[in-house]
């Protein structure tokens, strides 16, 4: 199966894929001010991984989606998963298990059946079964080498967003919001370039006055618990700085409540559960957080949009084109 058979918009679909959610394009418009912006912080804050997927896939002629489908229908215990909530080490048996997951051969079939019916019959549900296309072979499932990729995302993930981090820092400037971050984390282990002695000393995670990070509080987002948890941490910061200038402007006498929260996340399925908690919401598209960045300065009022080109990001179709080329 290559590239070609998946048209750009597709492929951007394929990101959102991960569970439905219905909150696109909707905006937080007829309520009162936040209090409290929560951001996530891969895909959001700085660039976003899934980035690095799109060109693996494209360069390795892997359908797009796959990869990320494979991490999370692996959900709730798989390697991916289980090291996001610290409940094991970044060692070489996690990169066994995650390559493990990436090579599940059921979730494969399945996948490629969905796709050939949604090929010949697009205005099929996805979930309702369907003979066309179960007589033609099934492909190799892709061979992907699992912890170069963990790498190369955790690389890519690294740089600032050039939309949503100048908005972080006027948001901080400002001073009269809860500036908060909820965010599945992975913990370096001692030794790596990237390993820290203190994780929330980062220059990054300063910028927030309550940082929930998933590897150290043994939950994951779309954990109902892991939003319940953010809420009494925002709350507390809240009532704790009421007296301060930045709490008189901000109202944070009676603490937070749910709705008093705008959450900012790349994924649906987080978007969706945050939406469950109470929480208001702004979807953060691949490669165009200024869509984003204009949806807060609408709930927020203050502008926050910084100079860099509002030009979206798009896949590196010339990855696909070099492979396609060796063929």
């Amino acid at each position: 199966m290559l590239p070609e058979e998946f048209p750009p918009e597709y492929i951007l679909e394929a990101i959102d894929s991960m569970a439905p959610t219905d909150l696109k394009g909707k905006r937080s418009s007829g309520f009162p001010k936040p209090k409290v912006i929560l951001f996530d912080i891969g895909g959001v804050c700085v660039v976003s991984p899934f980035q690095s997927i799109l060109n693996y896939e494209l360069r390795h002629s892997i359908p797009p989606g796959w990869i990320n489908h494979s991490i999370s229908r692996s959900a709730p215990s798989g390697f991916w998963h289980r090291l996001e909530t610290g409940s094991i080490p970044m060692d070489a048996a996690f990169f066994a298990g995650f390559n493990r997951d990436l090579h599940n051969q059921s979730l494969w079939e399945s996948l490629y059946r969905s796709h050939q019916q949604a090929k010949k019959h697009p205005s099929s549900s996805s979930s309702s079964s369907s003979s066309s296309g179960s007589d033609e072979p099934i492909p190799p499932i892709p061979q992907i080498d699992g912890e170069w990729l963990f790498h190369d995302m955790m690389e890519h993930a690294r740089a600032p967003d050039p939309w949503m981090f100048p908005a972080l820092q006027k948001l901080k400037k400002d001073g009269r919001f809860v500036v908060a971050a909820l965010s599945n984390t992975v913990i370096w282990p001692e030794g790596h370039k990237w390993a820290e002695k203190d994780f929330f000393s980062d220059p990054l995670r300063q910028l927030f006055d309550v940082f929930v990070s998933s590897a150290h509080v043994g939950l994951r987002k779309p954990d109902p618990r892991i939003y319940q948890l953010a809420l009494e941490k925002v709350d507390e910061f809240a009532r704790a700085n009421a007296n301060s200038e930045r709490g008189k402007r901000g109202g944070w006498g009676e603490g937070v409540r749910p709705e008093d929260i705008v959450f900012l996340d790349d994924i649906g399925e987080n978007l969706k559960a945050a939406r469950k908690a109470g929480f208001r919401t702004i979807k953060v598209g691949l490669g165009r957080a200024f869509e984003a960045v204009d949806e807060l300065e609408g709930v927020t009022g203050l502008k926050l949009a910084g100079d860099h080109p509002r030009i979206a990001v798009k896949p590196d179709f010339s990855a696909a084109k070099e492979a396609k080329a060796k063929l």
